[in-house]
């Protein structure tokens, strides 16, 4: 019978489990068969491959390797489990096949346990019972697990052990494995799409002295070797936007940033961030962009483009919806800012719907607000919201032929933000005053605004063309398309606080 993890087992009697465990590799080693000495084993196939190909397999002899995830004993048979990396294989051990008595009834039957990594060797054939198996002629302990594998996990407390021991979470949970699975499709699919769109992929500093392209609070850290602090990037933007002057034209980055900020169902303190930067475009350029590499990653990954995320129906077949900020908010809020002419006409509006803004928003701030009040939670369909005020878009260009607003957009899908573009700013002049606002919210205590970034500046001075950028969150898109509610779920290790100990 499997030995099993439950609520009813005492911590003295799993330290007696442990101890059994112990003794038995102590056994080992004193018959001179320690499984940590065998340094490789054979292995011509996989689980998957055998169940899939069994008319053309059966009788041909192979080589599995796995975890040891189920036995049962039956005298002078048995009948074990390995699991490996594509799933299960069932085998079939008899004492006489597998090297006698002596092997059967002091090794296999006493010695390997439940978690044991194995590996087998025999011929492939179908039990009684209809069940694709092998039969086995060798089987060899490679690997003993001390600890026990838990049957499987209840409730809050255990799914944040889940998180804790991804490597437990992954043996126990075939399903989870599935999701990680998927996430590197996406990342592929993406990195395909983009490829094909001519775009060169490439690799920016991840430490930095000046953190920018996005706001937020950035973990610091300290070179020792030229004593100075650095920090670790929050966007990839900056860099970026180097190689558009340098003339490159067409690339991307997907690597980790880290915010220190808080954390909940959609954030991470380190998290996994697409941006692309495309010369001689805009934001409508980014926009086709945008949607090619969502259904791009929906078909590679679902089979079809219409996908069920926690219990919402979703339609990236037809084209996404677009919609501009202030439309958005005078269908969802009945207000149209377009009729707001002054910054004290916005604060009253704020006032009457209860809605609180700091002292130094101006107008376009005050709209964001009532964007992410009345209009965020609505947008489930993919939606590109389009042209945000120029307060909350520091390095996007104007929209000349509407004063206060910039071409940007973000994709919203379920509520959630997946993406944000710009017609990226290219006037150094401007983009000097932007960052010059930025730093007067940092002496106001905004430790999220930018900071003057004076070599960026340098280097739109020496031109940068018209450009279009965007930028998407991986965890996020994986997320919709495993069905993940937490960003956890879709994170191999995500952040922590450790355990008192």
């Amino acid at each position: 019978m499997a030995e099993t993890v439950n609520k009813e087992k005492t911590a003295e009697e799993l330290n007696e489990l442990l101890k059994i465990r112990r003794d038995k590799l102590a056994n080992l080693q004193t018959m001179d068969k320690d499984p940590f000495h065998i340094v490789k084993a054979e292995v011509t196939h996989h689980s998957t491959e055998i169940k899939n190909n069994f008319e053309a397999m059966e009788g041909q002899t192979v080589a599995v390797a796995g975890r040891l995830m189920s036995k049962r004993v039956m005298g002078k048979a048995s009948f074990i489990d390995v699991q490996d990396r594509d799933g299960h294989i069932q085998c079939y051990v008899t004492r006489d096949d597998v090297g006698g008595a002596e092997f059967y009834n002091t090794i296999f039957k006493k010695m390997i346990d439940i978690g044991d990594i194995v590996s087998v060797k025999g011929f492939v054939f179908k039990t009684k019972m209809g069940e694709i198996s092998v039969h086995a002629s060798e089987i060899t302990l490679l690997s003993k697990s001390l600890q026990i594998l838990p049957e499987k996990y209840h409730g809050l407390a255990n799914k944040d052990l889940r998180y804790r021991q991804r490597y437990v979470d992954l043996i126990v949970n075939p399903e989870v494995k599935q999701s990680f699975i998927k996430r590197s499709k996406i990342i592929t699919a993406i990195r395909e799409y983009l490829d094909n769109q001519d775009f060169l992929e490439v690799e920016t500093p991840i430490l930095q002295t000046i953190p920018g392209g996005a706001t937020a609070r950035p973990f610091i850290t300290h070179h020792n070797t030229l004593d100075i602090d650095m920090c670790l990037r929050i966007a990839l933007e900056l860099p970026l936007k180097r190689l558009i002057v340098g003339g490159l034209e067409r690339v991307y980055e997907i690597g980790r940033v880290f915010r220190n900020e808080g954390m909940d169902a959609n954030h991470n303190p380190e998290f996994t961030l697409l941006e692309l930067y495309q010369a001689y475009t805009d934001y409508y350029g980014m926009m086709d962009i945008t949607e090619g590499i969502i259904k791009e990653c929906c078909k590679k990954v679902a089979g079809t483009y219409k996908i069920t995320y926690q219990g919402t129906e979703l339609d990236f077949e037809k084209p996404f919806e677009r919609i501009t900020m202030t439309e958005a908010v005078k269908k969802y809020a009945g207000i149209d800012f377009d009729e707001v002419t002054t910054l004290d006409e916005a604060r009253a509006l704020a006032d009457s719907r209860h809605i609180e803004y700091e002292p130094h928003h101006l107008k376009g701030d005050i709209l964001n607000l009532f964007f992410e009040e009345y209009v965020e939670k609505n947008l489930i369909q993919p939606t590109f919201l389009m042209d945000h005020p120029i307060e909350i878009s520091p390095l996007t260009k104007k929209k000349y032929d509407k004063e206060g607003y910039v071409e940007r957009f973000e994709l919203f899908i379920v509520g959630r933000e997946f993406a944000n573009a710009y017609s990226e700013l290219n006037d150094p002049i401007d983009q000097r005053e932007r960052f010059k606002r930025q730093e007067e919210f940092r002496g106001l205590g905004d430790e999220e605004a930018n900071m003057i970034d004076e070599d960026f500046l340098t280097a739109l001075e020496y031109g940068m063309p018209p450009t279009g950028g965007m930028g998407m969150g991986i965890d996020r898109l994986v997320m919709l398309f495993t069905d993940a509610p937490t960003i956890r779920d879709v994170l191999l290790f995500p952040t922590m606080k450790p355990l008192d100990n």
